[in-house]
Order: C-alpha cells, then structure tokens, then sequence
C-alpha cells in the first residue's frame, strides 16, 4: 500500500480484532511515508488513554506521536494545511461522521489510512468500520493468536467486566478464534452477591463436616482406650 496511486488520494483500512497488530501496521506505513519525506498527521480518538494520551503505542512497544480528538469534526478541525498522509487510530470509537470526513480527505488527494476493530466482543459491527472497509480502496485483515488454541484468531474474546459495547482495557480482553470463542455474558452484582453467598456457605458447611469429622474420630479414641 505504500506509494500507490500517486495521481489522487485514497483510503486505507487496517482491521481485524484486538492482539493482531493494527496500531503497529499503522505505525509502520506513517514511518515509511515519513521517509519518504511526506508530511503526516496522525490522530486518535481521546477515549483511548491506555498507554499515552499523546502518542500511539502498539504492543511491540513502537510508538508514534498523536493528536487525540473527541470527534470527527475536532479531527477534521485539526487538519494541518498541506497535510499528504492521515493515520487515524481505533477508528471505531469515532462518531458515524468520520465517513465522510475520511472521503473528503481523499477526494481532497490526501492518503488516509485508519485502523480499527471491525467487531466488538459480541462479534458484531463495529461502530462506522463497515462504512469504512466499503468505500476503501484498500483492506488489510489483521490476525492474532488464539490463547487456546494456537490458531489464527480473528475475534475479540471478553472474559471480565460489564456488558457495555466500549471498555478500554487489555485485561478484559484475550484473542480467540471461531472454535473457541464463547459468548460473554456479564454477571450483575445482585448475581455476585448471590455467587459469594452461596460459596461462603459451601464453605461453612464443608468446614462444620470437617470438625465434627475431627470430633468423632477423638471420641471414638477416647472409646478405644476406655475399652483397652
């Protein structure tokens, strides 16, 4: 995808689930324009605040400078005149507008390269990333490594938290494939509750066995030596 189309823009879609390299494919087409000596602008959604508020960070630790917006018009708002390349991280978190401002980008002759998820952990569409990946010129499908399996891993697995469609957080997350993948359903804190009742009282119950286990076992010793 580098250096394509020299005579217009054009826009490009980096996609797949969570753990598949997107932020540093991304990473990577930005340096290899800036080699070029063609002038950049990256942005990413505000929301995002894992690593760095002001920088891209991917998994392998590469990093690049980032300017972090609320919404599509902040972005398009923020553009630098003579801007040639526009990289756009976690894309999916940006409103429906973001469309368009990516075509106007590269009917403007800009090259735009946004990365995203395509799913959320339920493996539905994500955000506006199916308008994106239909008006691209180019889609890259990213894959990580299934923690079960060892295969290809195209969804985003949650193991922990609530239900909400957006939780940022790498601990809630593991990469799945389509064999092991397993619906997600989140417990509701009256069910937690319920959970730790019910454990508190097997507990009890095993340690009362226990004791009157112990109990018997010195009152049939005590009968032995009576009887010796």
């Amino acid at each position: 995808m580098d250096g394509l189309n020299p005579r217009g823009g054009w826009i490009e879609v980096i996609t797949g689930g969570m753990f598949s390299g997107k932020s540093e494919e991304l990473i990577r087409r930005i340096r290899r324009a800036e080699i070029a000596r063609q002038r950049t602008q990256i942005f990413k959604p505000a929301i995002d605040n894992r690593f760095n508020t002001q920088r891209i960070i991917s998994r392998d630790n590469r990093g690049i400078d980032a300017l972090p917006v609320n919404d599509s018009a902040a972005l398009r708002a923020s553009l630098t005149f003579g801007v040639k390349v526009v990289g756009v991280d976690e894309v999916q978190f940006f409103d429906s507008s973001i469309v368009d401002v990516c075509m106007e980008m590269a009917d403007a002759g800009m090259r735009v390269i946004v990365a995203g998820l395509d799913q959320d952990y339920l493996r539905r569409p994500f955000g506006p990333m199916p308008q994106l990946l239909a008006v691209a010129e180019y889609v890259s499908k990213m894959h990580a490594v299934c923690v079960r399996c060892g295969s290809l891993a195209h969804y985003t697995q949650r193991v922990a938290g609530g239900d909400s469609q957006i939780e940022i957080g790498d601990v809630s997350y593991e990469a799945r494939c389509r064999m092991c993948y397993e619906p997600y359903r989140a417990t509701s804190s009256a069910e937690s509750v319920d959970e730790m009742v019910e454990t508190a009282a097997e507990e009890s119950k095993g340690a009362e066995e226990e004791t009157r286990g112990h109990g018997d076992a010195e009152t049939r010793g005590r009968g032995d030596a009576v009887a010796r």
